[in-house]
């Protein structure tokens, strides 16, 4: 005796794939979370920052160029001058600004006791910063030997 039908219809088959559709609502989700705390975690502290004139944004370094050529003849931004009216214009430049630095060029052939006496002359005008400019030596491709 048995009770059911002789034909059994086969049943659902499992499956055998992952279901997408809930970890990429989870990651949307995580997103949205991220994009929406992200800005809170840049700035957690507000400040309310009082108003002064002391607290402008300082200006760019500024700079005054001293040449000393072959003959040590001494120029201050491409004009010459004597020792005497160097000192001068620099005691005027560290015045005005006693962070100006100064860039001292001297040729090659100029004796260090002429550059000694710039920099001397800069110093007691009140110029400390003092930086040496030079050329990079240019670069000979080495001979290739047979």
């Amino acid at each position: 005796m048995s009770f059911g039908r002789l034909e059994r219809t086969p049943g659902p088959q499992p499956m055998s794939e992952i279901n997408m559709t809930p970890l990429v609502d989870v990651m949307l989700v995580l997103v949205v979370i991220f994009i929406i705390t992200a800005p809170l975690l840049a700035s957690s502290i507000k400040l309310d920052l009082p108003k002064t004139e002391a607290a402008q944004a300082g200006e760019a370094p500024k700079f005054v160029t001293v040449v000393v050529d072959k003959s040590g003849q001494a120029f201050l931004n491409d004009k010459p001058l004597v020792l005497a009216e160097l000192a001068a214009q620099l005691t005027q430049t560290a015045n005005a600004n006693p962070e100006t630095e100064v860039q001292l060029r001297a040729d090659a052939a100029v004796p260090y006791g002429r550059i000694v006496e710039v920099m001397g002359t800069a110093q007691k005008a009140g110029l400390n910063r003092i930086g040496f400019v030079a050329d990079a030596p240019t670069r000979v491709a080495p001979a290739v030997k047979p």
